[in-house]
């Protein structure tokens, strides 16, 4: 794949993906999202990725918003088809991957940047970073799922404050809100990012990716969450995973995940 806006690394069995537009504070364009939509389903698709790091360049932002002059003369219907394609192209597709991604918020993350990293699956924050959805100030409301994954993840009151002030938290305030998992210094984020992904990729990737399915049906209009899950562990007996997992633990040994 040929990419301008992203930088691809990989390291054993993690793949970091850091969005590379420092002069804009990586700001979300739209081949940005085509970028990123394809590195993610990219790594999704290869066996020998079990967890994705997600970041931005530089200290100052993880994704400062999104490429507001892209938008600005746009008409209802363009809004719309703006809103539906990047749900659908990025935002859907992040927070439904079979990989767990790991979210490293280096700085800013505003609008299409904290929608972002709430479509990872697990958010570790630098003590310097700040998180918010200012879209009211521009006259419009936050698009890419904003108005959802917030309130499920710090509760309706608390997500129609940072909603409708437009204002910034902290990083401090982000993980006693429940809207970030942990707060580290700038210079320990990617250790500590690490860190968990070590612990992750020690686990049967088939089953983190049937997990991941049954905790979003809980969150997914028309599906019963405790039906999803009885439906996914049940397949789980199917795997080549649960086999190696369960004889392993009868061996009294460390299960050996392929």
């Amino acid at each position: 794949m040929s990419e301008s806006n992203i930088i691809i690394e990989n390291n054993d069995s993690v793949r970091t993906i850091t969005i590379n537009r420092p002069k804009q504070l990586n700001a979300l364009n739209s081949q940005t999202i085509s970028e990123l939509s394809q590195a993610l389903k990219e790594a999704d698709a290869e066996i020998g990725v079990k967890v994705i790091v997600l970041t931005g360049s530089g200290e100052k932002a993880f994704v400062a918003g999104a490429d507001i002059k892209e938008f600005a003369s746009f008409s209802v219907e363009e809004g719309k088809k703006l809103s539906k394609e990047g749900h659908d192209k990025l935002f859907d597709l992040a927070q439904n991957l079979s990989t767990p991604i790991i979210a490293a918020i280096n700085g800013f993350a505003l609008g299409g940047g904290l929608e972002l990293a709430m479509s990872a699956h697990i958010r570790v924050a630098s003590d310097n970073a700040k998180m918010g959805l200012p879209e009211v100030s521009l006259g419009v409301i936050p698009g890419y799922g904003g108005t959802q994954r917030l309130a499920q993840l710090v509760g309706r009151g608390k997500a129609m404050e940072m909603i409708a002030t437009a204002g910034m938290i902290s990083a401090e305030d982000a993980q006693k809100w429940g809207l970030v998992n942990h707060v580290t210094t700038v210079d320990r984020l990617m250790e500590k990012c690490h860190e968990i992904a070590g612990k992750i990729v020690k686990n049967s990737s088939s089953a983190i990716g049937l997990a991941i399915k049954a905790v979003n049906a809980n969150y997914t209009d028309g599906e019963n969450g405790f039906e999803t899950e009885i439906e996914e562990f049940g397949n789980c007996f199917g795997t080549d995973d649960f086999k190696e997992g369960t004889t392993a633990f009868i061996e009294r040994r460390k299960a050996n995940f392929k």
